[in-house]
């Protein structure tokens, strides 16, 4: 983990949202803000963070199902910060994956707090984590999961599967994917694409595997290593 925490703030009002970004970088964090999921999901393209802090009133896509995308991402700490209060509320963010369920008007002091606490927490796991994860053999045309079951890969597949597997937890974006599967990308049918997943999730389930790759919707793929 880097010495300053990475946080992305994902809230829509713009005002609140510089003032968490700038008064949490005064306290030392690196901190930048979005407005919406898909601003989020171009952002952890570039760069992931350590921890993303969620309003749940969001347009568009809502904080309870940024959450559930997220989890499908080890070691990124959550956090809910919003004006909906109510015990069913917090439940269901606490039960969809958050770490930590915050009501605004809230202390910098706090969320400070509650974000280097998160922090500490999250190394812990890091270190700890020795899960057995998916993995490429024999020159990568062999794709087994953690249970050491496998898959025989076609040349597209393995392609597909090598470009995910080089950024573990983060989101490929279908423009990449299809420039690593056709030296032409623009003219390559993006329905080639589909199929092409398609066919390896059933190729999987077939073979008892549970599929890794996840769909970020509207933006790309991410493989789950664990």
């Amino acid at each position: 983990m880097s010495q300053a925490l990475h946080v992305v703030v994902v809230e829509d009002d713009p005002d609140l949202r510089e003032e968490i970004v700038i008064g949490l970088g005064a306290l030392g964090f690196d901190c930048i803000g979005v407005s919406d999921a898909p601003s989020l999901y171009r952002q952890l393209v570039v760069r992931r963070p350590e921890i993303v802090v969620l309003d749940v009133g969001l347009p568009g896509e809502d904080g309870y199902s940024i959450a559930a995308h997220l989890r499908l991402t080890p070691h990124i700490g959550i956090v809910m910060l919003t004006a909906r209060g109510g015990v069913e509320d917090r439940v269901r963010g606490l039960d969809g994956g958050a770490d930590a369920y915050l009501i605004k008007p809230i202390s910098l002091e706090e969320l400070s707090s509650t974000l280097r606490s998160l922090g500490r927490r999250l190394a812990v796991r890091v270190a700890e984590d020795t899960t057995p994860s998916w993995r490429l053999d024999a020159g990568g045309w062999v794709l087994r999961d953690p249970t050491n079951k496998s898959v025989v890969l076609t040349a597209t597949e393995r392609i597909l599967v090598e470009r995910l597997m080089a950024r573990p937890g983060e989101v490929v974006g279908r423009d990449d994917l299809m420039a690593a599967l056709a030296e032409d990308s623009p003219d390559y049918d993006p329905h080639r694409l589909d199929v092409l997943l398609s066919r390896l999730r059933r190729k999987m389930t077939d073979a008892g595997l549970e599929m890794p790759i996840h769909v970020v919707r509207g933006i790309g793929y991410m493989f789950r290593h664990r």
